[in-house]
């Protein structure tokens, strides 16, 4: 049996000290903040009941740690999360978890402190999912991490967080209902089985509201490579959130000695949702990242679960390098890094990896190939250099995969000059850039020919921020202004293959994300284009029919208008493909929640004049076999989305 760290003890410090502290908390350490209070500890289960009947030492974690912040309240219910307990089977509103001020506690109705000791309690449930939310969303909004806040993709600030939704194997979020629905069933042995309180599906499915709210255009794509993204998210999410915690690291450390490509461990860290994937499909975990899935594997693959294996396993190729490279490394005293510091490094290390290069990809349609692009392009801006040869492991590790070509790696690793200006004629000021939307339209706007945006679109600025990032403790890189804008171009649905669809209009979604840092140098700049060409490519054009020579402008605005061309004979190849296959319709609600099971993968919602196509809160799987009445292949559950 494993022994978990010692809690740390907090200073009883008054409110308003404690106040005082939490507004610099920033520039303290976490063993600090632990100590001063401004982490609180909470009990929550390491994976879920399943694997903690199966592994002793890992059921509770008693050194849970959560970000205090003063306006906790029952609910639980902080600044962005509210926790509402609403069994609709059962039309039942449990009693809230109370926040005690005075010990900074939660208590349930009879007074007692909720821990481990009531854990069949529904106030338990409520405190437990709570603080697995508040915990990874301080892990994206951390400066190791995006070094910003998140907004959601929904108006208001808090999300809600229904633990027990009803009866049903499922669980999702769902934006529509500003919400995530956690489900409870019963397995083929009578067993209750409840998805809030696997860590692994509670972080998978709020992975799923943080990348909606960092790029909410990604539920308009019918692309299934967009869809597998968003699940790829969520089961990285879960995988580096279980390699976060202090405890399981040991665990870890001590049954593979670091090697997490062994047997044991890598199957203890990669699964997935082990107790719900046991009862739902009779399999040890839903997916894993242990795979060895190449993309060519699924060149016609639909279904997003299915395909994001890929991803999932290739980040889990680079977990396992870097955890390797360390184990090699020596300390000041010359002795190896034990297998558990090894995982410590490693953690750290993939949140620079995984999660800040989240600001790097475009703003619609994202690909794996992009992924791959914005994970080198972060790492080349963190740590220019490069000594170890990490971009050069990771670049190989997406070839492996089949997600780079080999060209694309060798231009990749090809050396080059860090950053180029910003585009653009006319300047403009970054800082005042990153002040409103306004500011950033008329940056835009003012060189949309230097930007390869055609003169003939509306510009949407989608979100312009700042973010400060760090690449190591206390090493802070200059504040970065974060542009995402983007284009809609009016597409006509012609010809038989669009079914119920023909005649109507659609858009495909165009844009661009700017990374920029205060020094006006541009680390990043991801293009989607459309099929409607810029100016430059229209003078690239005349001077090709011309027999003259182009300059570097007017090849990348024939480069993008081209792409753009692909780009739209692409979504309409895939938006057919949906439509025969039965995959697109009408939102249906039903008992076990507010999607309906018959619910297709893609909603197509009217807006204005438009029919636009959207990811509905789950993704589904067909049976070949099984038929409607209308002749479509029926759609079921794969698992939650």
């Amino acid at each position: 049996m494993v022994k978990g760290p010692k809690v740390q003890q907090a200073l009883e410090l008054g409110q308003d000290d404690l106040r005082d502290l939490y507004a610099s908390r920033r520039f303290l350490g976490q063993t600090t903040r632990q100590k001063l209070g401004l982490e609180r500890c909470y009990d929550v289960y390491y994976k879920d009941p399943l694997v903690a009947s199966k592994n002793p030492g890992l059921e509770i974690d008693t050194t849970f740690y959560v970000p205090w912040e003063p306006g906790i309240g029952d609910g639980p219910t902080s600044a962005r999360f509210a926790v509402v307990d609403y069994d609709s089977t059962n039309n039942k509103l449990e009693e809230p978890a109370h926040w005690d001020g005075s010990t900074k506690i939660f208590r349930d109705p009879q007074q007692r402190a909720i821990d481990s000791t009531i854990k069949e309690s529904p106030q338990f449930r409520q405190v437990s999912t709570w603080a697995i939310l508040q915990n990874t969303l301080n892990y994206f909004e951390g400066p190791s991490g995006l070094g910003r806040r998140v907004s959601w993709a929904f108006e208001g600030n808090r999300l809600l967080v229904v633990p027990n939704a009803g009866y049903g194997a499922n669980a999702y979020y769902d934006r529509d209902s500003h919400s995530l629905q956690f489900y409870y069933f019963d397995d083929k042995n009578g067993n209750r089985v409840r998805t809030c309180l696997s860590s692994d599906i509670v972080n998978h499915e709020f992975a799923h509201a943080l990348l909606d709210g960092i790029r909410p255009h990604y539920l308009e794509a019918v692309s299934p490579q967009t869809g597998a993204f968003h699940e790829f998210i969520g089961d990285l999410t879960a995988i580096l959130m279980s390699l976060r915690n202090t405890t399981f690291r040991q665990e870890l450390a001590e049954r593979t000695g670091g090697l997490l490509d062994s047997k044991s461990g890598g199957e203890l860290l990669s699964s997935i949702a082990a107790e719900f994937g046991r009862a739902v499909s009779d399999q040890e975990y839903l997916r894993s990242g242990a795979n060895q899935d190449k993309l060519s594997k699924y060149t016609d693959e639909v279904e997003a679960h299915v395909l994001s294996t890929v991803l999932t396993g290739t980040m889990f190729d680079i977990l396992i390098s870097f955890t390797k490279q360390y184990l090699k490394r020596e300390r000041v005293d010359g002795k190896k890094l034990s297998a558990k510091q090894a995982l410590a490094f490693t953690v750290q290390r993939m949140q620079i990896i995984a999660i800040q290069s989240l600001d790097l990809l475009p703003p619609v349609e994202v690909t794996f190939n992009d992924y791959a692009r914005a994970v080198l392009r972060n790492l080349q801006i963190a740590d220019p250099t490069d000594p170890k040869g990490y971009r050069k492991m990771i670049a190989e590790a997406f070839h492996r995969r089949e997600i780079l070509t080999e060209t694309e790696v060798d231009e990749l690793l090809k050396p080059a000059g860090l950053y180029d200006r910003m585009p653009g004629d006319i300047p403009h000021d970054p800082a005042l850039i990153a002040t409103s939307r306004g500011e950033a339209y008329r940056y835009l706007n003012d060189n949309r020919d230097d930007l390869y945006i055609p003169r003939s679109v509306d510009i949407i600025v989608d979100e312009v921020l700042t973010a400060e990032k760090m690449v190591g403790l206390g090493l802070l890189l200059p504040k970065q202004v974060i542009l995402q804008y983007l284009w809609r171009e009016d597409i006509v649905l012609e010809g038989e293959r669009f079914g119920s669809y023909k005649g109507q209009t659609t858009s495909l979604l165009c844009g661009a994300t700017m990374v920029i840092d205060e020094n006006g140098s541009m680390l990043s700049w991801a293009r989607k284009p459309g099929s409607e060409p810029s100016a430059k490519a229209v003078a690239g054009q005349r001077k090709i029919d011309a027999g003259k020579k182009l300059n570097g402008e007017e090849v990348r605005g024939l480069t993008d208008w081209e792409t753009g061309k692909e780009r739209r004979a692409a979504y309409l190849d895939a938006l057919a493909r949906r439509i025969d296959e039965g995959m697109v319709g009408e939102e249906l609600a039903g008992p076990e929640g507010m999607v309906g099971a018959l619910t297709p993968p893609l909603i197509a919602r009217r807006s204005g004049s438009q029919v636009r196509f959207e990811l509905s809160p789950h993704f589904h799987i067909y049976d070949d076999d099984d038929h409607n009445d209308a002749g479509l292949r029926r759609l079921r559950w794969q698992m939650s989305s």
